[in-house]
């Protein structure tokens, strides 16, 4: 009998965890840059054909340099993934990215964390961590301060698009861990079946409902570029690779470095200002996820009669 499906260990050294949370880390600090490249590069009113580019061509680039399609039941099952981490994922991220600024937008995505921790109790069978939820629930207030700040400009839209996105790639994250990933197929190669069928998924809608946007200038070829390569292709093997090897809640939790690289790049290239109430936002974001990265040992007490 061969085995089709290996599961997806967790890196128990110190070291080990340590160097593939870094890499890990970069995933989301590159899709911070959605945002910026969303409202100053691409053509607007174009989610879904933005979501398109930036899927299908990586997708077939990986397919390409692994040769290696999916078998058996992993036919559907990159299709679920697909459509969770990606196909759904990436036009409600374009959506939320065109309707609030960059760092608003982002921080969002700290609900994921939250929303990772109860999936993982309600598919992979985990014990409740009382430790992470707090830091989930943490993280959400973090996210409350920024939106709630007198100087964001907010819209329902964009707000039901961040959070809707957020939801869509937990449930992916947490079907991946209970799922494993088939024995021989490298990060590289399971991203591109994910990315492929994003864009299978992608395609008729996105012609269909948006077209071809009529200009496409050097900066939209430069975009789609960057967020096909670098934010999909290079940005998801590292994802893949890391969660992998890591605890499934504490990998949640790196999303949370998204809000902090949009606020840098809103802050340096887009001129958007933050008051200090939000900032207390983003300080708060940030202490979440590097607490969630952390399991407190439970000390046993002995009483000595």
């Amino acid at each position: 009998m061969i085995r089709t499906t290996s599961p997806l260990p967790s890196t128990t050294s110190p070291l080990g965890r340590a160097s593939w949370t870094g890499l890990a880390a970069i995933a989301p600090a590159v899709w911070g840059s959605t945002y910026i490249v969303t409202t100053h590069m691409l053509p607007e009113g174009h989610p879904l054909f933005a979501a398109l580019m930036r899927s299908l061509p990586a997708g077939l680039i990986a397919l390409l340099l692994v040769r290696r399609l999916p078998h058996g039941a992993w036919w559907w099952k990159s299709v679920v993934l697909g459509t969770l981490n990606i196909g759904a994922f990436f036009p409600l991220l374009f959506l939320a990215a065109e309707h609030l600024p960059g760092g608003v937008a982002a921080t969002l995505g700290a609900i994921q964390p939250l929303v990772v921790a109860l999936l993982a109790v309600a598919i992979l069978r985990e014990k409740l961590s009382t430790w992470r939820v707090a830091w989930g629930v943490i993280g959400v207030i973090g996210v409350g301060l920024v939106v709630i700040g007198p100087e964001a400009a907010l819209s329902p839209i964009g707000i039901l698009a961040g959070l809707g996105g957020a939801t869509s790639v937990a449930v992916g994250i947490v079907l991946m861990k209970k799922w494993g990933r088939p024995e021989g197929v490298s990060a590289l190669g399971f991203a591109g079946w994910q990315l492929t069928a994003a864009g299978g998924v992608l395609i008729v809608p996105a012609l269909l409902f948006e077209g071809v946007p009529s200009r496409i200038d050097g900066d939209a070829v430069t975009g789609y570029l960057w967020l096909g390569l670098i934010g999909a292709l290079l940005a998801y093997t590292l994802w893949f690779a890391g969660i992998a090897r890591l605890p499934v809640a504490a990998t949640a939790f790196l999303v949370l470095l998204s809000p902090l690289v949009a606020a840098l790049l809103g802050s340096a290239i887009a001129g958007e200002a933050f008051t200090l109430f939000q900032l207390a936002g983003f300080v708060v974001a940030l202490t979440a996820m590097v607490a969630g990265q952390l399991t407190p040992s439970r000390k046993k007490v002995h009483i000595s009669s």
